[in-house]
């Protein structure tokens, strides 16, 4: 997709401001631009059966009658499928607040850019929202909405599949681990991502059928590495849901000791999509499998249900810092402030700080200045398959 097949819509109360951002458009090559003073023309404009619809928003903050604040509240209450860039002056605390508000709001947020608006900044956003469309398109099978008895079959046949992404240390750059994603290998729909089925499994309480199928692979797959050379630890995913039985930590630990894997080597990473309504037989299967000598992970760190006070309560081996603070933090004063905290607690705990959604050479030259042990995100390597992954570990040692 080319800037000229674009739409665009520059909301901008300063003419002459307005003025430049068109031109630069224009420079890059954009045609079809239309142009307001302010929210609520750019509401009018979006409501008026223009000849080119909008692809893209160009949203000034501060503006009379209606802000840009007021303006993307309405955006967001039409459901419309518009991606949006801020454009503002203001402080870079508040340019990330309102960024937390306009995806609150259900706004398709490309970024935020400081003015002055540069042909280099705009540029960047475009290609961020042309790469958005690649992958949408990519990733549009997934779309398909799956009953759970069509879920339950395909984990009956054997079609679920851990894929794995590489942990790597960020001191010395060599993987140490991966964590094994699942994905469902569907035989019309092709690869289909966890979000599509996740939430129904535990929804309806069958969330361990899954869980003990990538168990069991994850922990063959370890076996495999190691023995070609590579003693690296695999991750695996444990939902709060499957804590409440009591046996579940004696059953896990069968199932890895089965397929010739000390517990060591497999950690266990505690998703908190949901509350932890029965605290006493998850506490207690937590503590057996630490005692196992698993490693437990508190994933999403910052995200879940009182992850602060999770941390009091289960002795967690590492910290996984979610992606929502990472992504941005070159950028971000506060996003680094409060990573940095987390890494340094996560030394004081004698547990391993780990980054989940690195991206960029950026956020790793970040986190690599502020000691955190360990990195995982495209920047390194997207989710793989097995094969995939003994040559990625394969060519470490060339």
């Amino acid at each position: 997709m080319n800037a000229s097949d674009l739409g665009f819509l520059v909301v901008e109360d300063d003419d002459f401001q307005r003025q430049v951002i068109v031109g630069i458009l224009h420079k890059l090559g954009v045609t079809k631009i239309s142009e307001a003073a302010g929210g609520i023309q750019a509401l009018q404009v979006l409501g008026d059966s223009v000849p080119d619809p909008i692809d893209i928003v160009l949203c000034d903050l501060n503006m009379p009658e209606m802000d840009g604040m007021e303006f993307l509240r309405h955006l967001g209450g039409s459901r419309s499928k518009i991606s949006t860039i801020i454009m503002s002056a203001l402080d870079g605390a508040l340019i990330a607040s309102v960024k937390k508000m306009a995806k609150a709001y259900g706004i398709t947020l490309l970024g935020a850019m400081e003015k002055p608006i540069t042909p280099a900044k705009l540029e960047v956003m475009i290609s961020l929202y042309q790469n958005a469309q690649s992958a949408q398109k990519r990733d549009s099978p997934a779309e398909h909405k799956f009953a759970l008895e069509e879920i339950l079959k395909g984990i009956r046949e054997d079609q679920f599949e851990p894929f794995f992404q590489p942990k790597v240390d960020i001191a010395t750059g060599k993987i140490t681990g991966a964590e094994a994603l699942a994905r469902w290998l569907h035989l019309e729909h092709g690869v289909i991502a966890p979000y599509a089925f996740i939430d129904i499994l535990e929804e309806s309480g069958n969330i361990d059928e899954l869980t003990f199928v990538m168990l069991e692979k994850a922990a063959t797959a370890c076996r495999v590495l190691h023995d070609k050379g590579h003693k690296i630890t695999i991750s695996v995913n444990l939902s709060l849901v499957s804590l409440s039985d009591v046996s579940l930590a004696d059953k896990i630990t069968h199932l890895v000791v089965k397929t010739g894997i000390e517990p060591r080597y497999m950690i266990l990473e505690i998703t908190e999509t949901a509350a932890m309504t029965e605290m006493a037989p998850a506490l207690e299967n937590l503590a057996r499998l630490r005692m196992k000598g698993f490693g437990l992970s508190i994933d999403d760190y910052g995200t879940g249900y009182s992850s602060m006070q999770q941390i009091t309560r289960i002795a967690f081996t590492e910290l996984k810092i979610d992606s929502s603070f990472v992504k941005d933090i070159t950028d971000s004063k506060v996003l680094r402030i409060i990573v940095n905290s987390s890494i340094k607690m996560a030394t004081k705990l004698q547990m391993k700080s780990i980054a989940e959604g690195v991206e960029t050479k950026q956020d790793w030259d970040t986190l690599k200045l502020l000691s955190c042990d360990t990195a995982q995100g495209y920047f390194i390597a997207k989710p793989m398959n097995f094969s995939a992954l003994v040559e990625y570990c394969s060519n470490e040692l060339l």
